[in-house]
């Protein structure tokens, strides 16, 4: 079997199903692998994403609601980074990812793509979206 590496992301909140179905609202190649929730009796919420494994553009992430709360959340050091193939699309996905928040670089010309912004969205994940 080759070795494969899978972005994992670890809700503290438990917005993981939430964001999960934001991200493939936002890409059209996206599905739900597969959803495990917390059954009764189990030590996370009941109800809540115990495990789950998704794609947006044919990338394969997975999710989880952290039963343990731990003294660390997302940081921009690690974000999803997009090459957009239109200035619509990345209009849109900046606009949907920032939604009420403030960009860490705010869409436009910077002079290393032909348009680029950096945000991080309301669950904490980082975007860096790119028009080459």
């Amino acid at each position: 079997m080759s070795q494969k590496i899978t972005t994992f992301l670890m809700f503290q909140n438990g917005d993981a199903e939430e964001a999960m179905t934001f991200y493939q609202s936002l890409f059209e190649d996206a599905k739900v692998v597969s959803l495990a929730r917390f059954e009764p009796g189990e030590p996370g919420p009941e109800g809540k994403v115990k495990h789950a494994v998704f794609t947006l553009a044919g990338q394969e992430y997975m999710c989880i609601d952290s039963p343990v709360r731990h003294g660390f959340t997302f940081t921009p050091s690690i974000s999803l980074y997009v090459d957009c193939a239109s200035e619509e699309e990345i209009d849109r996905l900046y606009a949907a990812l920032l939604e009420d928040r403030t960009p860490l670089m705010a869409l436009g010309s910077h002079g290393f793509s032909t348009k680029f912004g950096w945000v991080n969205d309301r669950f904490g994940v980082s975007w860096q979206l790119n028009l080459p």
